[in-house]
């Protein structure tokens, strides 16, 4: 399946947060849409810092800006779905 086109999505975004406040989303689709776009922007900030680590050659500061990115996706995570996890301590 091809990636939508920025136009697309942002349609698609706009009737989702349209379709959550009208209360006319029976099948949480507009729901799940809305969730996995916000955790995907999280996620995508995960994969440049792999990438900018890697291609460091793994430095210190590369490392450090990786490991708070996957905090914050984690965090992230969390918050969607209403749980508690223990911090990798990266305040």
């Amino acid at each position: 399946m091809s990636k939508p086109e920025q136009q697309e999505l942002e349609q698609a975004l706009a009737e989702a947060a349209r379709m959550r406040e009208q209360g006319a989303d029976p099948c949480h689709v507009a729901k799940c849409l809305l969730n996995h776009h916000y955790r995907l922007g999280y996620l995508e900030a995960v994969l440049q810092a792999v990438e900018r680590y890697l291609h460091s050659g793994m430095a210190e500061d590369e490392h450090r800006r990786l490991l708070k990115s996957v905090e914050k996706a984690r965090q992230a995570e969390a918050y969607t779905g209403h749980s508690q996890r223990d911090e990798l301590g990266l305040g």
